[in-house]
């Protein structure tokens, strides 16, 4: 055995250097590079070790420590988790920052690693810049935010404790099942220290990605629950997506004659042209999904975490006798809904599945219900496609709504485009593999019901946090992982505003990405879920403050072409959908990011169909529009399953 004598911060690069995944006998490096945005407490360790020798790292600068922590997850989950993205910071705030982004790795079950600097473990300089001192115990500081929303933690306060903490770190990082973020922090004196480091610490590793089976009783379990079952769904979750099993889903489906829906993070695993596709099921499911799920007599969910979304608040499924079985690697997932449940990789599942079926020759008992309801949405479709303003008899999409908002809305813009109908122009319009991405507001519920694909991995959405500033950042982080592939981040005019730091990055490294900016001046979403509760619109639109001392003045006109523009964008502004279709297509020819400022009516987006979902609200109040809400959510709360 021999020895290297290095720093910290050299024998991190080092090692993370040296890491590979295996998947289907695939061999892939593991860990692209680092994004950091130097500070203090990495730039004099990490830093100096990524300036000498950074290996086969990429070191990438980010503008916003949450936004590069984003890119790096979205870079992650469009590789399907086979690469990621390290990301360092300061201590402090840099680290801070990271925190949102770490929570909606690790909801999303996305492996990010986070290298934040820390306080000096000597304590000699205390308190340090940036530091936070808490009297109650010295040894806090803020990276121990991070504990919450990690699925790994650990504080390299000696060297030898690297070791030890990054083997652990990649345990968690590669593992299907456990994955999500992992916070290492580096105290910023530990970090420029030596240690004699054996030099097996930097073999090349290959952390393998393998595919478990069920145990023989829990496969036979689910196959004799879907031998009885005559109106069975399958839910097709994020799980079928990073198993890679769209296709196997799709076979297994059409051979035993069962539809499926789809979660926000499932969609695009499958084809959307596939006859037994219904779409997207629950809160933001589509009309068709969710009246088979009315009816069904089986959930079979695959690779789901059967969130509130996906479930109604668990009254979608209203069939007085409807069971639940779940096939997940996770077994904390799989023990959901008191289901009956198999845990292992979705693929190897549904094939071993599928031959105990096909020994009994089991079909499901539908006949033309799946077309039915198929044709149903087809014509809801038609509907959304044309919507189109018509003057003073014109009825918004969403009814709780502020009469004047509409025309005063058409006066300040001077557009009359709807929001379903830009999104259909939309799809239209770009390129049928293109990738876009989402996260938050009315978008996600928009693009579940109505977007439609048969190219694998071109829908990602970050709907587990819902996190508002992840769209831009994914865009650049899927478009790092498929460079060749046409990127656009669709989201609203409050994402925008909150986050678009990441816009410079993309035109720093090169990388093309397209920005659709649905400008209806505020918060839309919430401001119909607020109005169709009683209460009045508070704080969702975005409005001067008017002499009353409310925030109830005009609407704040914003040029958001002409943001993006003083970056280095080329930029649209776009009244029509005639004008949208122009935009798009000279977007194509572009080489710099671009950016469509598109001028959407408030209350034109899609709404509920046949769903509900449970919110907290007040139980007394002086508004007849509250309490009869309250009683409407009491009534629905009796219907739903109770856990």
């Amino acid at each position: 055995m021999g020895t290297i004598r290095m720093t910290v911060g050299q024998a991190l690069v080092r090692f993370l250097d040296q890491q590979y995944v295996c998947m289907d006998g695939e061999e892939t490096k593991f860990v692209e590079g680092i994004f950091t945005v130097f500070g203090h407490g990495i730039v004099c360790g990490l830093g100096q070790a990524l300036d000498e020798n950074p290996g086969g790292l990429k070191v990438f600068q980010g503008k916003n420590e949450q936004g590069m922590a984003h890119v790096a997850a979205a870079f992650a989950k469009q590789n399907d988790r086979k690469k990621i993205i390290a990301c360092a910071s300061s201590i402090g705030p840099g680290a801070a920052n990271m925190v949102t982004a770490a929570a909606c790795a690790t909801v999303n079950n996305i492996p990010l690693l986070l290298l934040p600097g820390d306080a000096f473990s000597t304590r000699q300089p205390d308190p340090v810049l940036q530091q936070i001192e808490q009297p109650s115990c010295l040894g806090v500081t803020t990276n121990d935010a991070f504990r919450p929303v990690c699925k790994y933690w650990d504080r390299v306060a000696r060297p030898e404790q690297l070791m030890t903490a990054m083997l652990s770190a990649m345990r968690v990082l590669t593992d299907p099942a456990e994955t999500g973020a992992v916070c290492i922090a580096l105290p910023q004196d530990v970090e420029g220290e030596s240690w004699d480091f054996p030099d097996y610490f930097f073999q090349k590793r290959v952390h393998r990605i393998t595919r478990p089976v069920p145990v023989e009783e829990e496969l036979e379990d689910v196959a004799a629950l879907v031998r009885s079952s005559k109106k069975p769904l399958v839910i097709c979750g994020g799980g079928v997506k990073y198993s890679l099993a769209g296709q196997v889903l799709e076979d297994f489906c059409a051979e035993f004659h069962i539809p499926f829906a789809e979660t926000q993070a499932g969609k695009s695993a499958c084809r959307s042209s596939s006859p037994y596709n219904v779409g997207g099921v629950g809160v933001t499911g589509n009309l068709s999904a969710n009246l088979l799920a009315e009816e069904a007599d089986l959930i079979l969910a695959v690779g789901s975490r059967m969130s509130d979304f996906t479930t109604g608040s668990k009254a979608q499924f209203k069939n007085p006798g409807v069971k639940v079985a779940s096939i997940n690697l996770s077994r904390f997932h799989a023990y959901k809904w008191d289901a009956v449940k198999a845990v292992g990789d979705a693929k190897a599942t549904l094939l071993a599945l599928g031959e105990k079926l096909r020994k009994t020759g089991y079909r499901s008992a539908y006949t033309d219900e799946i077309q039915n309801a198929k044709a149903a949405w087809a014509k809801e479709m038609d509907f959304l496609r044309n919507y189109a303003y018509t003057g003073k008899d014109f009825k918004p999409l969403i009814e709780a709504r502020n009469p004047a908002t509409i025309e005063e809305f058409i006066q300040l813009t001077g557009s009359a485009m709807t929001q379903v109908a830009a999104i259909c122009a939309i799809r239209e319009t770009i390129s049928p593999d293109a990738i876009v991405t989402g996260a938050s507001g009315s978008l996600p519920g928009d693009l579940q019901r109505m977007w439609t694909t048969d190219a694998r991995d071109s829908y990602h959405m970050e709907y587990g946090y819902s996190c508002m500033g992840y769209e831009i950042a994914a865009a650049l982080g899927a478009k790092l992982a498929e460079p060749e592939r046409e990127c656009y981040a669709m989201l609203g005019d409050g994402s925008y505003l909150m986050l678009h730091s990441e816009l410079v990055t993309a035109i720093q490294e090169g990388k093309k990405i397209n920005l659709l900016v649905f400008d209806n001046c505020g918060f839309g979403c919430i401001n119909n879920l607020q109005m169709s509760n009683g209460i009045g619109s508070l704080a969702t639109e975005f409005r001067f403050r008017s002499e009353d001392g409310g925030l109830n003045g005009g609407l704040i006109p914003i040029n958001f072409a002409k943001c993006a523009s003083g970056y280095g964008a080329k930029t649209y502004t776009v009244r029509s959908i005639d004008e949208l279709k122009a935009a798009l297509e000279d977007a194509k020819q572009q080489t710099v990011s671009t950016l469509i400022d598109i001028k959407v009516l408030p209350k034109t987006m899609t709404d509920g169909y046949h769903s509900w979902w449970h919110v907290g609200i007040a139980s007394t109040s002086q508004k007849e529009g509250v309490r009869q809400a309250y009683q409407e959510k009491e009534a629905m709360l009796e219907k739903a399953r109770k856990y």
